[in-house]
């Protein structure tokens, strides 16, 4: 039985890093320095779906793979490292805040604001790896466009994540989504 577990869990991780992968590589919109895409979606949806550690992970790897396909890869290992940041914040304040506020309804709320915070850690992460890489102009250059990909990732997350958790099949089979 506990074989498979981590068997499923790593197909989910899988199927998770190929959503970010392909949601990061396919909805493009090149930038001076990077490109917009909506994959933080399913990074955020990847750490609340899967938890921090295969959420992470899938998050990380699939939207490093995304940037070498797309011919970024001098961006492959910031993208990981601040994927993988991302998801685990996402993850770890919803639980906290979760805890402060237990109203079924409010669920949202705990979800927003782990969003946004993941999502300023995305903006700081490609604001510093521009910075060193670009010079201080290319990080400022690049924080638009991260600022606008954050916003509406933020959103379209937890959106995304309020649908889920009404469908019976997707709580049953990702246990982090169960309302408590």
């Amino acid at each position: 039985m506990r074989v498979f577990s981590l068997v499923k869990r790593l197909v989910y991780t899988a199927v998770f890093a190929a959503l970010c992968c392909i949601a990061t590589w396919v909805v493009t919109i090149p930038l001076p320095y990077g490109y917009f895409n909506i994959g933080d979606v399913f990074v955020l949806l990847a750490s609340w779906c899967l938890g921090p550690l295969y959420g992470g992970l899938a998050a990380g790897l699939g939207c490093a793979l995304a940037d070498v396909f797309s011919g970024y890869a001098i961006y492959a290992p910031a993208t990981f490292v601040i994927k993988v940041a991302m998801a685990v914040v996402a993850y770890f304040l919803y639980a906290l805040l979760k805890k402060l506020v237990r109203v079924e309804k409010l669920d949202f709320i705990p979800r927003a604001i782990a969003a946004i915070v993941a999502e300023t850690v995305m903006l700081t992460g490609y604001f510093l790896f521009d910075s060193v890489a670009y010079g201080l102009a290319g990080g400022v250059a690049g924080l638009f466009g991260n600022a606008m990909q954050g916003a509406f990732c933020a959103f379209g997350g937890v959106i995304l994540v309020i649908a889920l958790q009404a469908i019976p099949f997707a709580r049953k089979y990702f246990p982090c989504l169960k309302k408590e």
